[in-house]
């Protein structure tokens, strides 16, 4: 065992049960678990059925996402779970999800 490992200044962790959730639309919700300086991560959970109800623009930066499960739909195409994507500054899409999913999101430029 190391048990300084947990002593490094900036080393923390978070339980995705104890993060706040807050709802932004009807069946989508966000879990903030991490926020340094303008970066920040946190886990989307959204219900079957549920889109979000316009477009989602990246901006300032870009969006890294890991579907954790169910299937994720960018109003173009559907991604499994296991699926990483990458959402460059400026581009966009409309998240939704016929089955359901949870996401993990990055955003390391705010």
């Amino acid at each position: 065992m190391h048990p300084e490992i947990l002593d490094q200044d900036g080393y923390t962790s978070a339980a995705v049960t104890e993060a706040p959730v807050r709802e932004l639309f009807p069946g989508i919700r966000f879990r903030p678990l991490w926020t340094g300086g303008v970066a920040h991560a946190g886990v989307l959970e959204m219900d079957a059925g549920t889109s979000w109800p316009r477009r989602d623009v990246h901006e300032p930066g870009p969006e890294e996402v890991f579907v954790v499960a169910g299937t994720f739909h960018d109003g173009a195409r559907d991604y499994p779970a296991g699926t990483f994507l990458h959402a460059p500054a400026g581009s966009w899409h409309v998240p939704a999800s016929a089955t359901g999913c949870t996401l993990f999101l990055f955003y390391p430029e705010g």
